[in-house]
């Protein structure tokens, strides 16, 4: 990069992820531009059909206390402090039943509108020194040294920080950054279930499932006291809906508990879109294109699916981490990318399979007497062997473990466990012959 450009840096992307990172430069002394392709989204509002609350956990409070967001975050926020699971029934309604997150029932993840929370990044990013926002600026690409701004050559830049999203438009302009877009069969529309009177319809305090085997819907609450529904069904079942009575007739049969808190589920349901539910796979997420750094993160780099509830919070933590690259590289750009992209690729691939494997869990398990079962051993695992055992949702949302040693962790914690379970097994059976042979010679004796 020439020195003209050796201090230019540049954000795409206001979102979340946009939006902490250009703070966290901009406390740092560096004079950074942010590129959105929306309007002021605090002004225009947020896109319809397409938040899926966010569930930040400690991971995401930990990238706000950077930033002095934290307090007013968990202030705008309401806690989850389990799962309330609703069975599957036919035509009645079925009782729910909770199930904490939480050996001791007191860890909670946290429901925060994405939107509310990008307005609040917004202001803390517009505040910061060096730091300034453009909006109604679509950046299609980096050429030459310099972006594209609708295809036009726009401003110079020396560094230039993807945050775009799944789809990258910068990723897509530049040959060498090598991605895989994994889809699932499942989209996902949203849904909204109202305030009952001056109260919530459904108890607040819990993220609520509804699992049907292929397909399942998720409610989280709003501080407003009405619930943001999200249902993932594949495509096709989405598409066979094409009336408002197929639909109320549908959610009688599936959803009877919902069906009548939803005065306008019709009309919610044929306005908003269909979303899709996308793994992008990508490496590498740093190169020089022509004199410019490119650096892909958050869902440019890597868009998991959401059922862990951790896209956000993995996206602040790669803020976090170039931060920290930063600061150890003396500020060398080139140097300090690299080491992220080193630390960060083992964690992000780790985290997108688990996200993966919790949509089975999500929508085929948690109704099991096996798995609550199993979560009860390990809740009471937990409480007798504080800090030398942690079930994997614990130490991915209650935690900052980094996500690629979670999995190592849990195989070691399986192994002593097996080999303590087999040393117990081995006593007793010792035990028993040897309470066996007394008895055989005390015959003899007799």
């Amino acid at each position: 990069m020439t020195d003209e450009t050796a201090e230019r840096v540049a954000i795409v992307g206001a979102g979340l992820a946009g939006c902490l990172l250009a703070t966290l430069l901009g406390r740092r002394g560096i004079e950074v531009t942010v590129y959105e392709r929306r309007p002021d989204p605090r002004a225009a509002g947020p896109e319809r059909g397409r938040s899926i609350n966010l569930a930040v956990s400690a991971r995401g409070l930990a990238a706000l206390e950077q930033v002095g967001l934290r307090k007013q975050a968990l202030e705008r926020a309401l806690p989850m402090h389990g799962r309330m699971v609703h069975p599957p029934s036919r035509g009645q309604h079925a009782a729910p039943n909770f199930q904490s997150y939480s050996a001791d029932g007191g860890r909670a993840i946290n429901s925060i509108s994405r939107a509310e929370l990008n307005h609040a990044l917004l202001d803390a990013a517009e505040s910061t020194p060096g730091v300034r926002l453009r909006f109604s600026q679509r950046v299609t690409g980096v050429e030459g040294g310099r972006l594209l701004v609708d295809g036009l050559p726009g401003d110079p830049a020396g560094v230039v920080l993807a945050c775009d999203g799944a789809y990258s438009a910068v990723r897509g302009s530049l040959d060498g950054f090598g991605r895989d877009h994994d889809f699932l069969e499942h989209g996902y529309k949203e849904l909204t279930i109202p305030p009952r009177g001056d109260g919530f319809a459904l108890d607040p305090d819990a993220l609520h499932i509804w699992p049907r085997g292929t397909a399942m819907m998720i409610a989280l609450p709003n501080l407003d006291r009405s619930f943001t529904c999200t249902l993932f069904w594949p495509k096709g079942d989405f598409a066979a809906l094409d009336t408002p009575e197929r639909v109320l007739a549908h959610f009688k049969e599936h959803y009877p508990d919902t069906a009548g808190l939803m005065p306008d589920l019709a009309g919610d349901f044929a306005r908003n879109p269909v979303g899709s539910l996308v793994t992008v796979r990508c490496r590498p997420w740093v190169r020089d294109a022509g004199g410019t750094l490119v650096a892909l993160l958050g869902d440019a780099a890597h868009a998991i699916v959401p059922f862990f509830g951790q896209g956000a919070n993995c996206a602040f933590e790669d803020c976090i981490e170039i931060d920290r690259c930063l600061e150890e590289t003396g500020g060398r750009w080139d140097r300090a990318l690299a080491l992220y992209q080193e630390r960060r690729k083992p964690n992000t691939d780790a985290i997108a399979e688990m996200a993966l494997d919790n949509f089975v869990e999500m929508r085929d398990r948690v109704s099991s007497p096996v798995f609550r079962l199993t979560r009860a051993a390990q809740h009471a695992l937990e409480r007798r062997l504080a800090g030398r055992y942690a079930s994997r949702y614990e130490l991915v949302s209650f935690t900052t473990v980094p996500y690629a040693q979670i999995p190592a962790r849990l195989r070691r914690q399986n192994l002593v466990l097996g080999a303590a379970a087999g040393a117990v097994a081995g006593l007793t059976l010792a035990a028993a012959l040897s309470v066996r042979a007394l008895s055989r010679r005390s015959r003899r004796s007799r």
